[in-house]
């Protein structure tokens, strides 16, 4: 692998959508332009980026450039997760099957349940009155 060559994944989840770039380094990860501890201060959207890593046993083997967009916070971190796990596949196949084997390559479909008429929100009714 030369200097400038990386492995390219796109990660979706809810609205979100993360282009993730994987090259080989010290384990750095930038997400639009600043350190993904800035912009996830949550341990637990930490622990689902770094995830496919420590799945793979590769942690700061790698570092990877992310542009994110849409969604909200947990939806960008489950995108971003997705995105390395498909750039890890690509730059190393044997690693597909104990990220499959995890969920990590799997696109999560849940997605937020579009309003239905005479409801007020997808499920939620008005209030029933007898009289």
């Amino acid at each position: 692998m030369n200097k400038h060559s990386y492995f390219y994944g796109t990660g979706r989840r809810k609205e979100a959508v993360a282009r993730v770039r994987l090259m080989a380094g010290n384990g750095a990860i930038i997400v639009n332009g600043t350190p993904y501890e800035e912009r996830f201060p949550s341990l637990e959207h930490q622990r689902v980026i770094t995830q496919p890593f420590l799945t793979t046993e590769s942690t700061g083997k790698y570092n990877v450039v992310v542009k994110v967009e849409g969604g909200g916070v947990s939806g960008q971190s489950g995108a971003i997760a997705h995105g390395i796990s498909r750039a890890l596949v690509r730059a190393d196949e044997r690693f597909k099957p104990v990220l499959r084997q995890n969920g990590l390559l799997t696109r999560d479909a849940r997605t937020k349940e579009r309003k239905k008429p005479g409801l007020r929100r997808a499920r939620k009714a008005p209030q029933y009155t007898k009289r």
